[in-house]
């Protein structure tokens, strides 16, 4: 039996809830999109067979009425209509699309553990958080609030990829490993840019007053930034064909064609020395 306390929340929650649910998508709903229409995309992501391009038109309409539901919720918020988002987006998707094989082409290149685009499409998590983000910045692009931060972020669940859409990403982007990238909203990233896992390009504040300037590093072309390197500040740009070693930390712009690496100092010594004891007990 209810207390009037437990009466109370429960009046308050049901509030609460109706409240909110008239200006959120729903989160499952929105990551189920992303996952259809990379099925779509790719034979890779679904088991389904196609024999004609109509049987493929007939499912984009299927995909963009429910898309337009998802949106829905969001329409008073947007600075378009829910069927122009529509309209625009899957305009963009052959452009999208050309993208996502690139960045496949550019992650299978560079991996000699790849053994072929169709391994790095099925297989690589660096590939999906890649995928999702192109999907997501579309939307970002186009000012609809909320959605494309649900996608980027059920991506981020599945694979440790942390990537805002609202980053800029050139062409032939390339994540090998991947678990714990972090790239901030405001970066901006060239062409041929590959990363290694633990990277971040964040800002070096976190003072929600900046939060309209650009506090993420810029990125140029053909730049390698290698696991564990930190890499902070609006203002901080790592020149093109440069290369930032692991564990590098930095907050001020190299030039172009730069080599930055951390240099630390490792001990090898016999462990039959019993002089000088090693206590790893923590």
């Amino acid at each position: 039996m209810q207390t009037k306390a437990d009466q109370n929340f429960t009046e308050e929650l049901l509030k609460f809830r109706q409240s909110r649910s008239l200006v959120l998508p729903v989160k499952a709903r929105a990551a189920q999109f992303a996952e259809n229409l990379m099925g779509l995309l790719f034979p890779h992501f679904s088991e389904e067979i196609f024999y004609s391009p109509d049987e493929i038109a007939g499912q984009f309409t299927l995909l963009r009425r429910d898309l337009q539901t998802i949106l829905q919720p969001l329409r008073t918020q947007m600075q378009c209509s829910v069927d122009e988002a529509a309209e625009d987006f899957f305009h963009a998707v052959p452009e999208i699309h050309r993208k996502m094989c690139e960045d496949a082409e550019s992650i299978h290149r560079g991996d000699p553990a790849a053994e072929s685009v169709d391994e790095v499409i099925s297989a690589y998590p660096g590939f999906f958080a890649i995928a999702t983000y192109r999907i997501a910045h579309e939307f970002y692009r186009m000012e609809v609030p909320i959605f494309p931060r649900i996608l980027t972020e059920s991506a981020h669940h599945r694979t440790g990829v942390d990537i805002h859409p609202g980053a800029e990403i050139g062409k032939c982007f390339c994540i090998d490993h991947g678990t714990g990238i972090v790239v901030g909203e405001t970066t901006l990233i060239g062409n041929n840019v590959k990363i290694y896992q633990g990277v971040t390009l964040g800002a070096l504040s976190v003072d929600k007053a900046l939060a309209s300037s650009k506090r993420h590093p810029t990125i140029e072309d053909n730049v390698v930034i290698y696991s564990n390197a930190t890499i902070l500040g609006g203002e901080t740009v790592i020149g093109h064909d440069s290369v930032i070693g692991g564990n590098v930390w930095l907050t001020e712009s190299v030039q172009p064609f730069s080599v930055v690496y951390h240099k630390s100092e490792v001990h090898v010594r016999d462990s039959r020395d019993t002089l000088t004891p090693i206590d790893f007990n923590i």
